[in-house]
Parts: C-alpha cells; sequence; structure tokens
C-alpha cells in the first residue's frame, strides 16, 4: 500500500486513460470527416469541371455547327450575289447579327462558369477554413483539458 501512490488508489490513471482514449477517438473521427469534406470538396470541385468542360464541349460543338452553317450561308450568298446583290447583302447582315449574338452569348456562357467555378472553390476553402478552426479549437481544449489534468 505505501508503494501505490496516492492517485491510484482512487482510480485516476485509469480515468485519465480512458479520457485520453476518448480524445484520441474524438481526433481520429474529425481526422476521418476532414478527409471526407476534403473528398467531398474535391468530388464538388470536379463535377463542376466537369461539368464546365462538358457544357464548354457543347458550347464548342454550337459553334463549330453555326460556322458551318455560316460557311453554307456564304455559299449560298455568293450564288444569291450573281441572282440578286441586295438579297444576298440582307442575308450577310442577318448572319453576322446571329454570329454576334452567339459570340455574346458564349462569352457569357463562359464568364457563368468561371463564376461558378470559383463560386464552388471559395465555398470549398471557407469550409476548410471552418474545419481547420474546428480542429483548432478541439486541439486547445484537448491542451487545455491535458493542463488541468496535470495540475
Amino acid at each position: 500500500m505505501a508503494d501505490i501512490p496516492p492517485n491510484a488508489q482512487t482510480g485516476e490513471p485509469a480515468l485519465a486513460q480512458a479520457e485520453i482514449r476518448d480524445l484520441q477517438r474524438t481526433v481520429q473521427a474529425l481526422r476521418t470527416e476532414l478527409e471526407l469534406k476534403e473528398m467531398d470538396k474535391d468530388n464538388a470541385v470536379q463535377s463542376a469541371i466537369a461539368a464546365s468542360s462538358q457544357e464548354i464541349a457543347q458550347l464548342k460543338a454550337t459553334v463549330a455547327a453555326l460556322r458551318d452553317t455560316l460557311e453554307l450561308s456564304h455559299i449560298e450568298r455568293d450564288t444569291a450575289v450573281q441572282k440578286a446583290t441586295a438579297y444576298a447583302q440582307d442575308e450577310m447582315q442577318q448572319v453576322k447579327a446571329a454570329a454576334g449574338a452567339l459570340r455574346e452569348q458564349l462569352e457569357l456562357c463562359r464568364i457563368e462558369i468561371g463564376n461558378a467555378v470559383q463560386a464552388e472553390r471559395q465555398a470549398a476553402s471557407d469550409e476548410i477554413a471552418q474545419l481547420r478552426a474546428t480542429i483548432q479549437e478541439m486541439r486547445e481544449r484537448m491542451e487545455a483539458a491535458a493542463s488541468k489534468e496535470r495540475q
């Protein structure tokens, strides 16, 4: 009995070890949750990038199709010029207006895609910062608890 420290008689080391195990489990759970959030964020960014890439590919296909249509209309215009110069000029103005409007729409789509990707990145960054702050707070609490136990 004389060799056993007074705290060992009360079972405090066992409680401290149990609390340490609980804290370690909590830290592991937080790490796992952080990893899941990171994966969710990465998946969201990848999804946004994939969606953007798909939309860009569709827009490029539309532009290519419109270019083909435009080239065809130029051929038709040349034929129409031989028949009636006035009709060909009107057709050319309509095609240029359509191409300009499509370019504006394409640029607006690119801006929207860029903004959406930036917003997703910002949201993910904010979430990471929040999680890091939570982890820091948990560490500080654990250190404070450990410090209290040492005292």
